[in-house]
């Protein structure tokens, strides 16, 4: 008679644990479908992979590169944040001739390393990239200086594993050869914020920056991000967009919830209100896993 109960309740068990078995996996949240031709996300605590679309398709980045040129400055071997640059003609003819993202800085004012950084990644300021890369570039002429620079950005892709990358500007206006994959620059954000000045410049949704002027007063700079996902979605932390002809509209994005950082990218999205539909929907996907 005991082992008839035994049997019993054993048979009791296994459809009982198939059938919550079966309910789990129903829970388990649909894999969004995106309009962005690639996209990637994954759980930045532990690396795993939680959404791919064309993830290692090499696409044009736009001014998500800048996040590399952040990078680099930001590994500098005693860097000081606080050391002065000199804003020179040649970055503002830069943007003009380029008609690119502007931090509208002004010849002869003296900004800040930490400055440059806000004017680069939160009004996307290619004069800011600029200054940097000549900054931190080596070389006796400025182009010198500049090829350096995206000599190092290069570097650093390979440092960190980014097959699939290549830069050939220090901003995102690409000279024919510049791009990346949405797993390699979610590699790339996902290093890049482990450096608490990165973080805390890309988490700013706007700032008023006092600068030197050229005969030694000052003026204020006021920045507001280009990434209004940081005023959209509840956790939002970065962490930069990008958008060009080529680019179309990209982002990487980075949020956390709950102790859970989840970080991706999308890339070529045909319009900035997709971009952000695709991103909330990989953001919530993210999180449900």
């Amino acid at each position: 008679m005991r082992s008839a109960v035994t049997v019993s309740l054993t048979a009791s068990a296994v459809l009982a644990g198939g059938l919550f078995a079966g309910q789990a996996h129903a829970a388990a949240p649909p894999t969004p479908s995106i309009t962005a031709p690639g996209g990637f996300v994954m759980n930045n605590g532990t690396g795993t992979t939680l959404f791919g679309k064309a993830a290692d398709t090499r696409r044009s980045t736009g001014s998500t590169t800048k996040i590399m040129t952040a990078k680099v400055v930001l590994s500098q071997r005693g860097l000081n944040l606080d050391a002065k640059v000199t804003v020179q003609k040649a970055y503002s003819d830069y943007i003009v001739s380029k008609n690119a993202s502007s931090a509208r800085l002004i010849v002869g004012d003296k900004v800040t390393v930490r400055q440059l950084l806000y004017g680069l990644m939160l009004p996307s300021g290619c004069d800011a990239a600029y200054a940097l890369a000549d900054k931190f570039g080596t070389g006796t002429t400025r182009a010198a200086r500049v090829k350096s620079f995206i000599g190092k950005m290069n570097d650093e892709a390979r440092k960190l594993g980014m097959r699939n990358t290549h830069f050939d500007s220090f901003d995102g206006i690409s000279n024919g050869s510049n791009y990346s994959t949405p797993r390699d620059l979610t590699k790339l954000a996902s290093s890049a914020m482990k450096n608490s000045t990165f973080r805390t410049v890309v988490g700013t949704k706007s700032t008023k920056q006092k600068v030197t002027t050229k005969t030694g007063g000052y003026r204020y700079m006021a920045w507001s991000n280009t990434n209004k996902l940081l005023s959209t979605y509840s956790g939002a932390i970065g962490v930069k967009t990008g958008s060009g002809p080529q680019a179309k509209y990209c982002l990487v994005f980075a949020a956390t919830r709950n102790n859970k950082t989840v970080i991706g990218t999308v890339l070529g999205s045909s319009s900035e209100t997709n971009r952000a539909a695709d991103v909330k929907k990989l953001l919530d996907y993210g999180f449900k896993r």
